[in-house]
C-alpha cells in the first residue's frame, strides 16, 4: 500500500508542477498559470471552510512552502474544481479513502468539510461502517474515534446536539 500511495504523491507532485492545458470532461479550459491554480484552490477552501483559511495547509506553507503550494493548486485547484462530482459527494470520497488509509488528520479535516456542504453526522457514520469492508476494523476504530473528536468540538462550538 505504500508504495501505491508514494507512487500516487509522486504522480501529483509532478502533475502539479505542469501546467494544466487540458479540457475537461465539460469542454471548458483548465487554469493555465499557477497563480491561476492557487487562486482556484483558495477559492475553494474558503468554500469547503466557511470562509476560513485552513489552519493545517497555513501551518505547512510556513515550513514546506514548495508542498503547500502543489497541494493548493494541484489537489485543490485542479482536481477538486473538475466538474463531475458534487462537493457532497467529493467529500464523502475524500472522507471514506482518508479513512480507509487510517490518514486520520486529513480524515477529520474532510469530515468538517463534508459536514460545513450538508453531509449529516450519521451519513459520516456510514462511511465508518462502509470502510471495515475494504480497510478492516482497525481502521474503521481509528476514524469513529477521530469522527466522534470532530462531532464533540463542533457540538461544543456551537452549543447544540449535531446533525
Amino acid at each position: 500500500m505504500h508504495k501505491i500511495t508514494l507512487s500516487a504523491i509522486a504522480v501529483a507532485t509532478s502533475l502539479s508542477m505542469t501546467p494544466v492545458n487540458a479540457q475537461s470532461n465539460e469542454g471548458s479550459t483548465m487554469p493555465d498559470t499557477t497563480e491561476e491554480r492557487l487562486q482556484l484552490g483558495a477559492d475553494v477552501i474558503l468554500k469547503l471552510n466557511n470562509g476560513v483559511p485552513q489552519t493545517t495547509l497555513e501551518n505547512m506553507r510556513e515550513e514546506f512552502p514548495f508542498l503547500a503550494d502543489a497541494t493548493q493548486a494541484y489537489a485543490l485547484g485542479d482536481v477538486w474544481t473538475r466538474p463531475g462530482l458534487d462537493d457532497r459527494t467529493r467529500q464523502l470520497a475524500a472522507v471514506a479513502a482518508f479513512a480507509a488509509m487510517g490518514e486520520r488528520g486529513l480524515m477529520k479535516i474532510h469530515a468538517g468539510y463534508a459536514l460545513n456542504v450538508g453531509v449529516t453526522e450519521d451519513e459520516l457514520k456510514e462511511i465508518v461502517y462502509m470502510i471495515t469492508v475494504p480497510a478492516g476494523f482497525p481502521k474503521a476504530i481509528l476514524a469513529s474515534q477521530t469522527m466522534s473528536e470532530l462531532f464533540e468540538e463542533r457540538r461544543s462550538a456551537i452549543g447544540g446536539s449535531g446533525q
